[in-house]
């Protein structure tokens, strides 16, 4: 355990450098490196071979590009105009100001836009094996190098390209056009911005860096879903609307009226009182609406990145799904703690939830019965429910035949990797066959396409 801790520890260093290397160095000066270091190692017998001779001359090319790097002084300021939103496999667009604050002109430079190195977990690197590890030797599968690079894949940012910047005038300033692509949801940190300028010889870059902190949030990547209207039928709310994106004992207002003995004091309007001379009462309604549960099965038994991020993708998916006006739908989920958040009718936009499931995270120290108790607290007040779960046992067959046996008419989707199928009825009893389906996670958008 403290060798991977050491490993690990030495990998996020020598991701840092080397993401600050690759910046630094460009691909000729790349291989004029390798180059050299080639011909050190033959000619080091001056008797035998001439390529000292080829290793001098490449050497001096390599120092005098080196020195052009330090000579870079010009002062840069960076104003990044971005959207606070992307979606996870989209390419993300902005745009960067870049300013010239020096005295001279300065031409022929290019920018860099650089965000958080990705590193996987501590937690990730030593439990979750890159995919056909066992079938590497064994000291790959103690050094865990692929594994590393396979959870680095995963995250961060595609296409982080370097942009050239026209020639700027003493004091001006020209906006840049950048797009990169997030490989994940979540958090994305932007770090810093940084103008580079290369040597006469195109080797080295001279980097003159600012910070330019800032965060993007990454949404889950959604798929169409086919038009399909939700099962279930309107349920009475005590309270109406007002209770539902509220808690507690919230009502729908209506009108004013005149006492009547018997009244709680709490619907006394005060103003109107104050201002008649006599007792006015608040008058609330109650209404009949639809209202769906999407529930998010968060409880992970084996480390699969790739079957969690499916399962977000397709709650993201039916959260996007166009509704009717009078309906709402409720996200329910397990963390830190049990969440619960709604939308629709004015209780909160689908952006909302979005952001919501971007930050959502597998939970390992609860048990399912924790998101079982959550929604049938609310079986009174929901009229169906679409359930998006990460495997099928029995506790969650019984979840199912539960909710069935209290009326709501359930959709299931299981989230499985590979072709393989799940029994919905691996006992004979009940009927959960109807509204049953697998959910590839490697072809998710395929998979919803048979959803009915």
């Amino acid at each position: 355990m403290k060798f991977q801790r050491l490993l690990y520890r030495l990998y996020c260093w020598a991701a840092v450098r080397g993401d600050r290397m690759r910046r630094r160095i460009r691909k000729q000066g790349v291989f004029l490196l390798t180059a050299t270091a080639f011909a050190c190692i033959v000619g080091l017998n001056t008797r035998m071979t001439m390529a000292y001779q080829v290793f001098t001359l490449f050497l001096a090319i390599l120092l005098v590009s080196l020195l052009f790097c330090f000579r870079f002084r010009p002062r840069f300021r960076f104003v990044r105009h971005s959207p606070r939103f992307g979606t996870a496999g989209e390419p993300l667009n902005y745009r960067i100001t870049v300013s010239n604050d020096s005295d001279k002109i300065q031409k022929g430079l290019c920018l860099f836009d650089v965000p958080e190195v990705p590193f996987p977990t501590e937690r990730e690197f030593t439990k979750v094996p890159e995919p056909g590890e066992e079938r590497r030797n064994r000291f790959d599968q103690v050094m865990g190098v692929y594994r590393w690079r396979w959870h680095a894949s995963k995250r961060g940012v595609s296409n982080v390209k370097e942009i050239p910047l026209p020639a700027l005038p003493p004091y001006g300033s020209c906006d840049v056009r950048l797009s990169f692509t997030p490989r994940k949801r979540g958090l994305l940190r932007m770090v810093e911005t940084e103008a580079a300028r290369p040597d006469p010889f195109g080797l080295f870059n001279a980097l003159r860096r600012a910070p330019t902190p800032q965060t993007f949030l990454i949404l889950p990547r959604r798929y169409p879903v086919p038009q399909y209207e939700l099962p279930g039928k309107r349920r009475h709310h005590k309270g109406g609307v007002a209770l539902a994106s509220s808690v507690g004992e919230s009502e729908e207002f209506v009108s004013l009226r005149d006492y009547r003995p018997g009244d709680p004091l709490r619907r006394i309007h005060w103003k109107s009182w104050a201002k008649t001379g006599r007792p006015v009462i608040k008058e609330h309604q109650e209404e009949y609406f639809v209202r769906h549960a999407l529930i998010l099965d968060t409880f992970q038994k084996e480390e699969n990145d790739d079957i969690f991020e499916a399962a977000v993708s397709v709650a993201a998916s039916f959260a996007c799904m166009t509704r009717s006006q009078d309906s709402m739908l409720d996200i329910m989920f397990v963390g830190d703690r049990t969440y619960c958040f709604s939308s629709g009718r004015g209780a909160g936009e689908t952006d909302h939830v979005l952001e919501v499931l971007a930050s959502v995270e597998p939970c390992r120290d609860k048990s399912f019965s924790e998101l079982q108790n959550q929604v049938m607290s609310r079986n009174e007040i929901l009229s169906g429910c679409i359930l998006v779960l990460l495997s099928w046992d029995a506790e969650r067959k019984r979840f199912v035949e539960q909710l069935k046996g209290a009326n709501l008419p359930t959709r299931v989707m299981v989230v499985t990797t590979g072709d393989s199928s799940i029994d919905p009825e691996p006992e004979p009893a009940g009927n959960l066959s109807d509204g049953f389906l697998t959910v590839n996670a490697l072809d998710v958008e395929t998979s919803l396409s048979e959803f009915r």
